[in-house]
């Protein structure tokens, strides 16, 4: 259990973050992982049980992934490499961590390292962001249900609004109220022409 394949396929084009686990070294840092001779398992879940896990031994400069994994169902093969850290200054003090993904030629400077037989940024894996293969409908309903979550409103678009957050000015209130209403007519006019109610150009139904 807790090994590694090449991620699932979306049949309609590429891979997208979420398709695939992440490692990102903000969370290592957060919690003091990155120190020299530090060793620890890193696990993902699934419905509360654990799906994937990589031992992972922190040294200077780098740390070293050690993990199963296979292809195709292919013999489950125990893999061991190194990802080199590189550091850079906050503004306010400190510093931050950072990977220079380990994949053959790429190199890059990443928070995140996605999972397959190797662990490489975004890039190599070739994933677009989960935004990037929104409609324009759906794109409209997660900014709706952003601006319901800044009210403290439930989330679903078709849910109704809820009375202004203490503290907050009436004036950003009804501003966030007329941009949520916005959003949410262009997700259901989308929707609407998405399926066959509504003539995209004339924006009329259907003879």
């Amino acid at each position: 259990m807790g090994g590694f394949g090449s991620g699932r396929q979306w049949q309609g084009g590429k891979n997208t973050t979420s398709d695939m686990r992440g490692l990102d070294v903000r969370q290592l840092q957060r919690r003091d992982c990155l120190t020299p001779g530090r060793s620890y398992g890193w696990h993902w879940t699934r419905y509360g049980a654990e799906a994937a896990r990589i031992d992972i031994r922190a040294e200077s400069g780098r740390v070293v992934l050690s993990y199963r994994t296979r292809s195709d169902g292919d013999e489950w093969q125990r893999v061991e490499y190194p990802v080199m850290l590189t550091w850079t200054d906050c503004n306010l003090g400190g510093r931050r961590a950072w990977f220079l993904c380990p994949a053959r030629g790429c190199g890059r400077r990443v928070a995140i390292l996605y999972g397959g037989a190797v662990f490489a940024c975004r890039h190599c894996h070739r994933l677009v962001y989960d935004c990037q293969r929104e409609t324009n409908d759906d794109r409209a309903a997660r900014r709706a249900d952003n601006i319901r979550a800044r009210l403290g409103w439930a989330p679903g678009i078709l849910n109704g609004d809820c009375p202004k957050p203490k503290g907050m000015h009436w004036r950003t209130y009804w501003r966030l109220y007329a941009e949520h209403d916005a959003y949410v007519s262009k997700s259901l006019v989308g929707i609407a022409v998405r399926f066959g109610m509504l003539n995209a150009k004339l924006g009329a139904l259907p003879d």
